[in-house]
C-alpha cells in the first residue's frame, strides 16, 4: 500500500470521470469520488452520495476526480449528515442546474433550503424513497459527536440526522453504511451485493474491531473502501485508514474493492 512521507496511506492516482461515465452502458456501476463521497450509476440512473467535489477546508492528497461543471446530469445527490467532508454546500450548490433531486434528513435538507436555495427533501430514518426505478432506505447511524463538544452545544443532535442509505436496484443491493459506530441492527441487514465501506479506527467511527465484524458477518459482499487516502490530515484518525488492515482481516479478503477516486466498479 502507496505511504507519503508523512505514513498515511494514499489512495491510488486520481480516474478522470467523463460523460461515458453518467450514460447507460447496460449494467450497474459504482464510484468511489474520494473521502466519503460515492456514485452509483444503475443503467443511467445516476446517484451522488455524500459528493465533495471543491471547496473542502481542508488540503487534499488527491485530485478531484471531475469538476463539477463538467457533471452532465445527476438524478440524485443523496447526503448522510451534516459534516462538511459530507454535506458539500459548494457541491451540492453548484450542482443544482444538473441535479433534479436533494434528499437527506429533515434537519440537512432544511439547511440545503436555508444555506443554499436547494428544495431538499426531509426523511426520517427507515423511510424510504423512490429514484427512477431504484429503492433508497435511510438506515440508522451512530455518529452525533457534536454532543460532546462544548462549541457546539448550541442544539442537541439527534440520531436521525445522520444515516446510511440502503440503494435497491432491480437487480443489485448497495449499501452506503455512512459514518457510524457499529450499531446491532446493521449486522441483521438484507446482505447487500456491494457496501460503500468506512473502516476508520476513531471512536466516532466504527474502529477497525468493528470494522472487521460488519464486513466478516457479510461474508460475499464486495467491500468498496472509502474514507481514506484523501486528505492531509496525519494526526486525524477519522481520514486515515490503511486498507491492508481490511485485506488482512476479512473473511475472503479477495472481495476487497481498492478503487482510485474516479475509478468504476462493475457490479457483478
Amino acid at each position: 500500500m502507496l505511504k507519503n512521507e508523512k505514513g498515511q496511506a494514499v489512495a491510488p492516482k486520481t480516474v478522470t470521470m467523463t460523460k461515458k461515465d453518467f450514460e447507460d452502458q447496460g449494467n450497474t456501476r459504482v464510484y468511489w469520488l474520494g473521502g466519503g463521497g460515492a456514485m452509483i450509476n444503475d443503467h443511467g440512473t445516476v446517484i451522488m452520495i455524500d459528493p465533495l467535489l471543491e471547496g473542502f477546508d481542508m488540503s487534499l492528497l488527491i485530485d478531484m476526480p471531475i469538476d463539477v461543471k463538467d457533471v452532465p446530469h445527476v438524478d440524485a445527490i443523496l447526503v448522510s449528515h451534516i459534516d462538511n467532508d459530507h454535506y458539500s454546500r459548494p457541491t451540492c450548490r453548484d450542482l443544482k442546474d444538473v441535479c433534479k433531486e436533494y434528499h437527506s434528513s429533515y434537519y440537512v435538507a432544511s439547511l440545503m433550503k436555508e444555506e443554499c436555495g436547494l428544495d431538499g427533501i426531509g426523511h426520517d430514518i427507515g423511510d424510504h424513497l423512490q429514484i427512477n426505478d431504484i429503492d433508497v432506505e435511510l438506515t440508522p447511524a451512530d455518529h452525533a459527536w457534536q454532543n460532546q463538544v462544548a462549541k457546539y452545544n448550541y442544539r442537541i443532535w439527534e440520531d436521525r440526522e445522520y444515516c446510511g442509505f440502503y440503494v435497491k436496484t432491480p437487480t443489485k443491493k448497495i449499501w452506503y453504511v455512512g459514518d457510524s459506530k457499529l450499531l446491532n441492527c446493521q449486522l441483521h441487514m438484507d446482505p447487500p451485493d456491494v457496501m460503500f465501506f468506512d473502516f476508520a479506527d476513531n471512536p466516532v467511527h466504527i474502529g477497525l474491531e468493528n470494522a472487521y465484524k460488519l464486513a466478516n458477518t457479510y461474508p460475499n459482499t464486495k467491500l468498496v473502501l472509502i474514507h481514506w487516502g484523501s486528505v492531509d490530515a496525519p494526526e486525524a484518525s477519522a481520514f486515515n485508514g490503511n486498507p491492508q488492515d481490511i485485506l488482512d482481516n476479512v473473511v475472503n479478503p479477495e472481495r476487497v474493492v481498492i478503487l482510485a477516486p474516479g475509478e468504476e466498479y462493475v457490479v457483478d
